[in-house]
């Protein structure tokens, strides 16, 4: 293990980083470690669903992690990553350089802006400003149109993120319902998908577009979104009207990837091999959804997987420093539960089995206690 004179540094605040300061400090207590992030915060994205309705305000998502840092004694450098250099060696931020003797990029990855007309639709896992303001346009609605999708990224299919959509989607047909406005709106998903959420597994998808069926929500599927502009989706044959559109693009990796002197996945990721480690760099691994992986093609790009690649990269990092090889690999696993603001489906996923439970109201519960649950670990 490595002594008092190790120095690593971890990249960013997330799921991943934080899991990955707990597991180097519980297996390195003597080690120096740093977290290079713009604010010492978590903000617990998996709730943000439930902002537009009222459920959470962004203030209940934003935790301090002071004391975070203090339990486990990280020291935090307060800014923001514009690069690597010398291999992963030296972070590159707007206060200088940062030398390490072992990296860990958790930062995340950004949402792919090109598509004509992007300003025109809000995307909710930007954080709480993005959905504060779908609440805010949903307050002042009488009525009209809502367009609900997800897109991908082109160049690596699996950098996609559409459970939140579904989520947000059930959640708002139910608040409307539960107001005694559902009449007034007219609710539609679009994807260019024939069967969207794929990755779920075959019962998952039906399921999740017999639950549209069943709300009387309009699907337009299986044709390519051309763009968007104030009043309507375009696709490859209809304009779907919508006055409000809320659309996930798809992933690819941070602004400063292409600033780090590392080769990228075709989907512009940091690429990682079955241990975590980023291909071609001695001593750089990365968790979440900054990386590349290999696995199935199902592969999730959510808070739990990006838990369990930081566990095996923080484990691998140790070893390294020792002068051993790499062993722990993070098993591939889907759980999740689709939240519609008063039940939940849950869905699970390996290489050896794919299920799921019927919508229930003990699996919103449960969503919401997991929720306080690992916030009050962090506080």
């Amino acid at each position: 293990m490595p002594d008092g004179t190790s120095r690593i540094t971890i990249l960013g605040a997330g799921f991943a980083a934080l899991r990955a300061a707990r597991e180097l400090r519980r297996r390195a207590p003597k080690a120096f470690i740093s977290l290079i992030a713009p604010q010492a915060e978590f903000v617990y994205l998996p709730s943000l669903i439930w902002i537009p309705t009222g459920l959470r305000r962004g203030k209940d998502l934003v935790l301090p992690l002071q004391a975070f840092l203090k339990k486990y004694r990280i020291n935090h450098c307060p800014c923001t990553v514009t690069g690597l250099k010398d291999g992963g060696r030296t972070v590159i931020t707007d206060q200088g350089g940062v030398h390490n003797d072992a990296l860990i990029i958790a930062t995340g990855g950004r949402f792919l802006k090109g598509m004509p007309g992007i300003e025109h639709a809000l995307t909710l896992c930007e954080g709480i400003s993005a959905a504060e303001k779908i609440g805010e346009r949903l307050h002042a609605m009488s009525g009209g149109h809502l367009a609900f999708g997800f897109g991908g990224n082109p160049k690596e299919p699996s950098a996609m993120r559409g459970g939140p959509m579904f989520e947000l989607l059930f959640g708002i047909d139910t608040w409307l319902r539960q107001q005694g406005r559902r009449d007034a709106f007219e609710l539609s998903f679009f994807n260019a998908a024939a069967e969207p959420g794929k990755r779920l597994g075959e019962k998952a998808v039906q399921a999740l577009l017999g639950e549209m069926q069943k709300r009387g929500i309009k699907t337009q599927l299986g044709e390519k979104i051309l763009g968007f502009s104030a009043t309507h989706v375009q696709t490859e044959t209809t304009q779907l009207p919508a006055d409000l559109i809320l659309f996930m693009p798809g992933l690819t990796g941070p602004q400063w990837a292409g600033n780090s002197g590392l080769e990228l996945s075709p989907g512009g990721f940091f690429p990682a091999d079955e241990f975590c480690s980023v291909k071609g760099c001695a001593r750089v691994w990365v968790a979440g959804d900054a990386g590349s992986y290999p696995g199935p093609d199902w592969l999730p790009k959510q808070a739990h997987m990006a838990e369990l690649q930081a566990t095996a990269a923080a484990e691998n990092l140790l070893l390294s420093l020792a002068g051993a090889a790499p062993r722990a690999r993070p098993r591939p696993e889907l759980i999740c539960i689709v939240d519609s603001l008063n039940s939940g489906t849950l869905i699970y996923r390996d290489p050896k089995r794919s299920w799921m439970l019927p919508p229930s109201s003990l699996l919103h519960w449960a969503k919401r206690y997991f929720e306080g649950h690992y916030l009050r670990q962090l506080r």
